[in-house]
């Protein structure tokens, strides 16, 4: 099976998630330091700070919906419901999430927001695609 468009836009996204995932870790440990890191974790710590706390905030907000972007677009490739829907579809969630990172990391308030629209519209174009 080759790797289409779809599953491409997927494959980045997962690698977007493991750098979002590796940004809001380092700007954590940043914070705390590496005896932190390395330990256990037990004892309560101090709220994030700005930079980390947003980071781990846009995070929680990209694995709120990947699960839903990852079965839409692995339901439309079994159902072979691919075309230029799912396509433009995946690309705009993929570009969308990646825009909204530095978006949120810098504090930009309702230009994350309207990123963050084009991204669920991306993610209903896929759906959208499996009922077409």
């Amino acid at each position: 099976m080759e790797l289409t468009p779809e599953f491409t836009f997927l494959a980045l996204t997962l690698i977007l998630a493991l750098v979002q995932i590796g940004a809001a870790g380092m700007a954590r440990t940043a914070e705390l330091g590496a005896k932190w890191n390395a330990g256990p974790r037990d004892e309560a710590t101090p709220p994030p700070g700005r930079l980390a706390g947003r980071l781990m905030r846009a995070q929680a907000n990209l694995f709120e919906t990947l699960p839903l972007f990852a079965a839409a677009v692995i339901m439309a490739e079994v159902a072979g419901k691919t075309g230029l829907l799912t396509l433009w579809g995946s690309g705009l969630y993929f570009a969308a999430r990646l825009v909204y990172l530095p978006l949120y990391a810098l504090g930009v308030p309702w230009l994350r927001s309207l990123v963050w629209l084009v991204a669920a519209a991306g993610l209903v174009m896929v759906i959208a695609a499996l009922f077409a």
